[in-house]
């Protein structure tokens, strides 16, 4: 069995946890692979409540095969919810490989084709250059990368891509958080706590001026694949950014940029109108997907805008009043 793990929460979470599920479900029996979704549970961390509020909502997960499962926040919380993930872990099977996904995720594929090696963790790929962001005057990439490795007793050199430039991002290890497996939940997810809160708490002097929020899980996760004896570009990895599952993280991205197949996908899981009646709580389905504006969008989008950096993209989507999530 392997295990597969999402995140719940009210509000704009709960309506991509049933596009995930949905999406799961038109690929996936329930024989080889089980889903979690870990609901984060309202505390002294959190400043309101977090949980699913909706019960119809709830109960289809459910029926769509997740099982629910409470995550009583001990470190993070709402000032940074995307450590849900790093608690969460805790929550699943020890020793039973597990697949964590960002619940943004449509799933397009089935994972059985995935060549998984378990042994051997990896993440997404799919990412810019996002974090760190060196001064002009230094510390420059090579530098503040070696003093986390340095930190945490690692080796810096092996994990090197040497076929980039120096000082170019994709020399160094770097992953988008979107996904990411390994063969023991309990192994990976305390190094990743415990990395993730020491950077926190006590970063190396050469992040002086570095922003760490959103960034800390993708500051940290690097060095825990590293440490586990991962690496990034393997088969399964480049599988699981594009091909079987896309990490869309914006609807109106969604339509924007990805091939015709994934939006015929969306678009087919959302069409069952038990689906269709949760879903239209959310106004960015009701409007980018039921009602149309999501095609009006990708009209307007050219090859030229998809060749530009997301941010001019997001721009053009902003400036013509397409942008929802």
């Amino acid at each position: 069995m392997v295990n597969v793990l999402g995140i719940v929460q009210g509000g704009r979470l709960q309506y991509e946890a049933l596009l995930f599920m949905a999406s799961f479900r038109k690929y996936h029996g329930e024989e080889k692979f089980k889903v979690y979704l870990a609901e984060p549970q309202p505390g002294g961390l959190w400043d309101f409540d977090p949980r699913v509020q909706d019960e119809a909502t709830r109960a289809m997960l459910v029926d769509l095969g997740a099982e629910i499962v409470p995550l009583h926040s001990k470190v993070f919380g709402s000032n940074y919810p995307q450590g849900n993930k790093i608690e969460a872990l805790a929550l699943l099977p020890e020793g039973e490989p597990f697949i964590f996904f960002d619940t943004d995720t449509l799933f397009t594929g089935a994972l059985d084709a995935v060549p998984f090696d378990f042994d051997v963790p990896s993440a997404s790929s799919r990412c810019s250059g996002t974090w760190p962001v060196p001064d002009l005057y230094g510390p420059g990439y090579a530098d503040i990368w070696q003093s986390l490795y340095d930190k945490f007793g690692l080796d810096f050199e092996s994990s090197l891509d040497l076929d980039q430039p120096d000082e170019y991002w994709q020399r160094y290890l770097y992953f988008n958080a979107g996904f990411f497996y390994y063969r023991c939940p309990k192994a990976f997810g305390e190094m990743f706590m415990s990395f993730a809160k020491e950077i926190r708490d006590n970063p190396p002097a050469k992040l002086d001026g570095q922003e760490m929020y959103p960034w800390l899980d993708q500051i940290a996760l690097p060095l825990v694949v590293h440490a586990l004896g991962g690496k990034k570009g393997t088969e399964a990895a480049r599988a699981l950014d594009g091909g079987v599952t896309c990490h869309y993280r914006v609807l109106s991205l969604l339509y924007a940029r990805e091939p015709q197949s994934v939006i015929d996908v969306l678009e087919e899981v959302c069409a069952p109108n038990k689906l269709k009646k949760l879903l239209k709580g959310s106004d960015a389905f009701k409007r980018i997907v039921y009602q149309g504006r999501g095609h009006k969008l990708r009209a307007i989008i050219t090859p030229d805008d998809l060749a530009k950096p997301e941010e001019k993209l997001r721009k053009k989507i902003k400036n013509r009043g397409f942008w929802m999530r």
